[in-house]
């Protein structure tokens, strides 16, 4: 059922937005739910109009009464009979508000899940911290013994299930009417509850107490509630939303995580060590060039020897041309002076 404000245009969108923001400013956060979580599962609530306590019990005694300590002690056959046919539900499959709750957790923002449901949907969804403050139907154990049976020998066996170890009998690990809750849940959830700095509170009218009585355990007022009918809460929670649990943190909680900003910078690394590889790529083709030019130098050098061999050669060979010369008018002066003689 939505709230007269609900209705107006925009303002379940702008109960989303706030949401999304708490969720994105929150880094401990904590869930609370109740049956309304699984009624998008196909299992019914407790308390609404078409919940099992206004469902006919298919017997003489109101449902209420049945799941108490005293009657199943008093009347186990009855029991189971309405146990079997209202309380399990065993091909339910987990909705949109478990999966949602599974990436709030991923993303490690959700710390912790406290439930009052018994249908291990949270689990069965990837849900890795859950405190069940009402046990779950998937464990059961012998009454005698103590040996544990799983969900599958209490559907498969008629009437009253029995040990087949001893012969007692055997209960489901659940919490009923007139029993006490788990010390070790409470106190785990208690803490969990004050280590948080935010509290979405889901699926649940908060008239089962204790978790009715678990946000006064938080030293703020960052509450969040989701549910379609109103809590006592209402009120004096930071925000208040009469929706489907399931459509409602489906559209608050991202699909996937933000990338962080140190992931974006890890390609630019890559790129600088890139640009490494290319300078040491670079260094051989440096020193090829080196080599290529000390390679050119060389072949100018034994030019330059080869140039002087030459000129020296030139000079020896103008040297002997030179006394040649010199050596020849002699021989001419000495036939002169031989011819001037015969003469005479």
């Amino acid at each position: 059922m939505e709230t007269r404000l609900d209705r107006y245009e925009g303002a379940k969108e702008n109960k989303i937005n706030q949401l999304r923001q708490l969720i994105d400013e929150a880094d401990n956060i904590v869930f609370l739910g109740g049956a309304g979580v699984s009624t998008e599962s196909g299992i019914p609530d407790f308390r609404s109009g078409e919940g099992i306590y206004n469902q006919e019990s298919g017997l003489k005694y109101r449902p209420v009464d049945i799941i108490s300590h005293t009657f199943f002690l008093e009347h186990p056959a009855e029991f189971y009979d309405f146990y079997k046919r209202k309380l399990l539900y065993p091909n339910a499959k987990p909705n949109k508000a478990h999966k949602a709750l599974v990436r709030l957790e991923k993303q490690g923002k959700l710390k912790a899940i406290i439930t009052q449901n018994i249908d291990n949907l949270h689990q069965e969804a990837g849900s890795k911290t859950t405190i069940e403050l009402h046990g779950s139907v998937f464990r059961n154990y012998c009454m005698e013994c103590g040996k544990k049976f799983k969900l599958d020998y209490i559907v498969e066996h008629e009437g009253i299930p029995y040990c087949d170890k001893c012969g007692g009998m055997i209960r489901p690990d659940i919490v009923l009417y007139e029993e006490n809750l788990e010390h070790q849940n409470v106190d785990g959830a208690i803490k969990a509850i004050k280590k948080a700095d935010l509290l979405i509170i889901g699926g649940t009218s908060l008239t089962v107490y204790p978790a009715a009585t678990f946000a006064q355990f938080l030293k703020h007022d960052k509450v969040v509630i989701i549910n379609k009918s109103s809590t006592y809460l209402d009120l004096q929670a930071l925000l208040t939303i009469h929706d489907s649990i399931g459509e409602v943190l489906d559209s608050a909680i991202p699909k996937a995580v933000p990338a962080k900003k140190t992931t974006a910078k890890k390609p630019a690394a890559k790129k600088t060590a890139t640009a490494k590889k290319t300078a040491t790529a670079k260094k051989p083709a440096a020193k090829k060039a080196d080599d290529k030019k000390a390679d050119a130098k060389k072949p100018a050098a034994k030019t330059t020897t080869t140039a002087k061999k030459a000129a020296t050669s030139k000079k020896t060979a103008d040297k002997k041309t030179s006394d040649k010369k010199k050596a020849e008018p002699k021989k001419t002066t000495a036939k002169k002076t031989s011819s001037k003689k015969s003469k005479e």
